[in-house]
């Protein structure tokens, strides 16, 4: 058995650099992503795990492989403009299975209730959830509840977990993705965190900005069913834009070029981030993806995706090169070029 101390001196993290978890807020920035691969997938490494994507597939001996996935949720407030901790719950996990190419099927939930949460509070989250599942299409199966003390629970926090079928032999994974292929998005991005940021911390725009939380899987089914090559997708969750393409890149050693006036942006939200000081395209989206697709399915994959009312502003952004593997590069309204990289924290955290 391993000793505290040869815990230390075999631990991938140098202990003295962390004498506890600090705040590495969601799956965005650097310092999360130094702790999940040096301490979490250097405990738990195997072949499905190293696939680094949103699930895990597999085959069970049976006809069609399985995505398996799970996901927690701790946002704060949990109800803000389009949406509530429910609704977050059930998309975030129905669209990380979306993104492995699964059609979703089946949830599980958890609650961790902190004491003197208001039951009416409680039945407005339960109701969004049904609500989501109908859209989605999923069913709640099995779950837990437990009650921590008061003042330890910030309320109410939500894990999920998801089952769903695979109805094609495609290998949707960032390992797949190759240099040519197009990069496409879904929509205009960084209204997640801007919306949760005004209701945060009372602040008021001109114009109300609503999360763009949504359930992704009938999109990506249309996507799959036109039989459009699709390599690998990646929703752009903590961390935005620019994170999910920096995972990808560094996933598949490859180079990903996009373009900084491709990508849309709302007004407002353009706005808000100015004030506040952030990059739209780090801030958190929760009905948004990119997908990677062979380039001569790239016309035929916009069409599909504008044809569903959650890609009617789908863009091609950018492409995936054999320059600088392991790097993200954008091309800026002026013509320059500079590096997108990581954020060494998260501009925004609890916003999931």
């Amino acid at each position: 058995m391993e000793t505290p101390e040869n815990f230390a001196l075999s631990c991938p993290i140098p202990i003295s650099n962390y004498p506890a978890v600090q705040m590495a807020h969601g799956g965005g920035g650097r310092l999360m992503q130094q702790l999940i691969g040096k301490m979490f997938a250097a405990a738990f490494s195997n072949p499905l795990l190293d696939q680094q994507h949103d699930g895990a597939v597999f085959d069970t001996g049976g006809a069609k492989r399985l995505a398996f996935t799970t996901d927690s949720y701790v946002v704060r407030p949990l109800f803000f403009p389009g949406g509530d901790i429910g609704k977050l719950a059930v998309c975030g996990t129905v669209n990380d299975l979306a993104m492995c190419g699964a059609r979703p099927r089946y949830l599980s939930c958890g609650f961790i209730l902190e004491e003197g949460l208001p039951m009416d509070t409680l039945w407005r989250i339960v109701q969004s959830m049904r609500r989501e599942a109908d859209v989605a299409g999923v069913q709640i199966v099995t779950g837990d509840t437990k009650v921590v003390d008061k003042g330890k629970g910030d309320g109410i926090f939500i894990n999920t977990a998801g089952i769903g079928v695979l109805e094609h032999d495609r290998v949707i994974v960032p390992k797949s993705v190759r240099p040519g292929d197009a990069i496409l998005i879904n929509g205009d991005v960084g209204r997640h965190g801007i919306a949760i940021m005004a209701v945060r911390e009372g602040l008021e725009f001109e114009t109300a900005i609503e999360s763009d939380c949504a359930v992704l899987s009938g999109l990506v089914m249309d996507v799959l069913a036109a039989g459009v090559e699709v390599h690998c997708m990646r929703d752009l969750t903590r961390g935005g834009l620019a994170s999910g393409l920096n995972e990808i890149a560094g996933s598949a050693d490859v180079g990903i070029v996009f373009d900084e006036v491709a990508v849309p942006v709302r007004e407002d939200v353009h706005g808000a981030c100015e004030i506040l000081g952030f990059d739209p395209f780090y801030v958190a989206n929760e009905g948004r993806f990119v997908t990677f697709v062979a380039a001569a399915d790239a016309e035929r994959a916009l069409a599909v995706m504008r044809a569903h009312p959650l890609g009617t502003d789908a863009r091609l952004i950018g492409h995936v090169t054999t320059e600088s593997p392991g790097l993200v590069t954008m091309k800026s309204q002026i013509g320059a070029t500079r590096i997108v990289d990581m954020l060494s924290g998260e501009q925004l955290p609890r916003i999931c």
